[in-house]
C-alpha cells in the first residue's frame, strides 16, 4: 500500500501495533484538532494518535508461545489483539475461555462449569506452585466481565495475558524444548 500526499511531521518514535517494530518516522497526516496519523516506516501501515497521545492500534501485550495447538494459539492471539484494539472486556473474557480450553486440551471433560476446569488443571499439576491465585484471578475477572456490568481495564488484561502466557509456556512450550533422550 502506498500513501499519497504524506506530510513531514515532527519525528515520532513508537512501537507499531501492526508489525511490532520500534520505529521513528516523520511520515504522516496531521488533523486540525491535534490528532495525527503516522505511517510506519517498516510495514507502511497507519497508526492513529489521539489528542491525549493514545495509540490505535496499540501494541498487543504478551509474547508468542511455541507448540500451542491451533485453537489455543488463535484464542491467545485474539485475546492479545483485543487489548491492541482497546477491547479490554473482550480480552478478559477470552483469557477465561482460554483457561477452559487448556483444561479440555489437557483431558478435562467438556461441558462442565468453569470452576471444574480450574480444579482439573490444579489437580493434574498444570498450575505451578503459587499459581492457583492467578487462576482464581482470571476466574474472578472473567466472572466480573461476564456476569456484572463492569468494564475491564488495560492493566487487567495485561496481567491475565501475562499469566496465560506463562501457563501455556509451562504446559506446551518448555516441555517441547527438552532434548530427546539419546537412543540406545
Amino acid at each position: 500500500m502506498s500513501w499519497t500526499g504524506v506530510n513531514n511531521l515532527n519525528s515520532k518514535k513508537y512501537t507499531c501495533g501492526h508489525c511490532g517494530n520500534i520505529i521513528a518516522t516523520t511520515k504522516g497526516f496531521p488533523s486540525n484538532d491535534g490528532q495525527f496519523l503516522y505511517i510506519c516506516s517498516h510495514c507502511d501501515r497507519p497508526t492513529h494518535f489521539d489528542r491525549n497521545g493514545m495509540q490505535y492500534p496499540d501494541v498487543a501485550p504478551g509474547n508468542d508461545v511455541g507448540h500451542l495447538p491451533e485453537e489455543l494459539a488463535a484464542l491467545y492471539k485474539e485475546a492479545r489483539n483485543c487489548v491492541a484494539a482497546s477491547s479490554y472486556t473482550g480480552s478478559v473474557l477470552l483469557c477465561r475461555k482460554l483457561l477452559m480450553n487448556i483444561g479440555v486440551e489437557q483431558g478435562a471433560e467438556k461441558g462442565k462449569p468453569f470452576i471444574d476446569y480450574v480444579n482439573y488443571l490444579a489437580k493434574k499439576g498444570f498450575i505451578p506452585p503459587n499459581g492457583k491465585g492467578w487462576v482464581d484471578h482470571i476466574r474472578t475477572k472473567g466472572n466480573e466481565a461476564n456476569h456484572e456490568i463492569a468494564l475491564m481495564s488495560k492493566p487487567d488484561c495485561e496481567d491475565l495475558i501475562a499469566f496465560s502466557e506463562m501457563l501455556m509456556k509451562f504446559i506446551y512450550e518448555f516441555p517441547n524444548k527438552v532434548p530427546a533422550p539419546p537412543t540406545e
